[in-house]
């Protein structure tokens, strides 16, 4: 497969949800769909950050904080009456990656709260909008490192277990696919007009992979930046599974797409391997009502 933007279907008459668009492959993807004729609505944390983004993507700024459920609430709601309750494509695109022990507003681990119980409440308040534009997708973003994950359900927030940074990373990521696959069984069950697709970028030269790499460290800038040109792909291409997962008419619900090259590290779109663990229906079933639990969002579809 040689897919590129050249080959994305017109978007035009379709609006697209973007989370954590100031940067990297948010702010590709909102560029991308827009420039294919979709009405993007890209979300961000700094209102400043955010608008400036926007200018460059012609997109329409909303204010989101994943790590705090009452932002999450609020964009819901904010984007359910812009859009007329319309919504054709949500891009679960934001992540935080490696973070030193921290909560969220809710007192969640940092990773987990963010990139997957922020999403997840995110998806299920806005299902409403999704389910009402029709052939709509949900498209959670995920991470080759899901597959040295683990997901404890009885301490997602590392309460007992030790904490490592990469450890809390890819049980966040194994948690964004268990909750993708999850989510396209209920929808299939449902009869819903509406799929989920998982996808991930390979290795990708962006800003969060390369503030990984310095470790905070400001010495560590020079070095960081040499591995990271040399291990990466460029942006224009770990772009492409997440813009291919979005608008291609042959995805189906319950894929999962990231990079053909050698270890789905680099490369154009094809069918990504998951781990054994995500491949599980009963711990993304366990996952998916322990996440409603903790957020207090009713599961839609129930």
């Amino acid at each position: 497969m040689s897919w590129t933007t050249a080959d994305m279907p017109d978007q035009t008459g379709r609006t697209v949800l973007v989370t954590g668009g100031t940067s990297g492959l948010g702010l590709a993807s909102a560029t991308a769909l827009s420039t294919a004729g979709a009405r993007v609505l890209l979300t961000a944390r700094d209102p400043a950050r955010g608008r400036q983004a926007c200018a460059r993507a012609d997109a329409e700024l909303v204010e989101l904080d994943l790590a705090d459920l009452d932002s999450v609430r609020r964009a819901a709601a904010d984007v359910r009456e812009r859009t007329g309750d319309t919504l054709h494509v949500l891009m679960n695109n934001a992540g935080v990656f490696g973070t030193p022990p921290g909560l969220t507003v809710e007192g969640f681990e940092t990773q987990i709260g963010t990139n997957h119980l922020g999403h997840a409440a995110l998806t299920w308040l806005l299902m409403p909008a999704l389910r009402a534009a029709g052939g709509s997708r949900v498209v959670t973003l995920s991470s080759l490192g899901h597959r040295g994950g683990t997901v404890d359900l009885d301490d997602l927030h590392f309460l007992r277990r030790p904490y490592t940074p990469m450890r809390a990373y890819n049980q966040s990521k194994l948690a964004n696919l268990l909750f993708a696959a999850e989510l396209d069984r209920r929808l299939r069950a449902a009869g819903e007009d509406v799929i989920s697709v998982a996808a991930h970028p390979g290795l990708t030269n962006t800003e969060l992979l390369d503030k990984s790499m310095r470790g905070g460290a400001p010495g560590r800038a020079p070095l960081a930046r040499v591995i990271n040109l040399l291990t990466t792909q460029p942006l224009r291409t770990g772009v492409l599974p997440q813009l291919y997962a979005a608008t291609a008419p042959q995805v189906r619900g319950g894929d999962y797409i990231g990079p053909r090259g050698l270890g789905g590290m680099r490369g154009r779109p094809t069918t990504a391997r998951r781990s054994a663990t995500a491949q599980d229906p009963d711990l993304a079933r366990r996952l998916w009502e322990v996440t409603a639990g903790a957020t207090g969002v009713t599961p839609d579809p129930t």
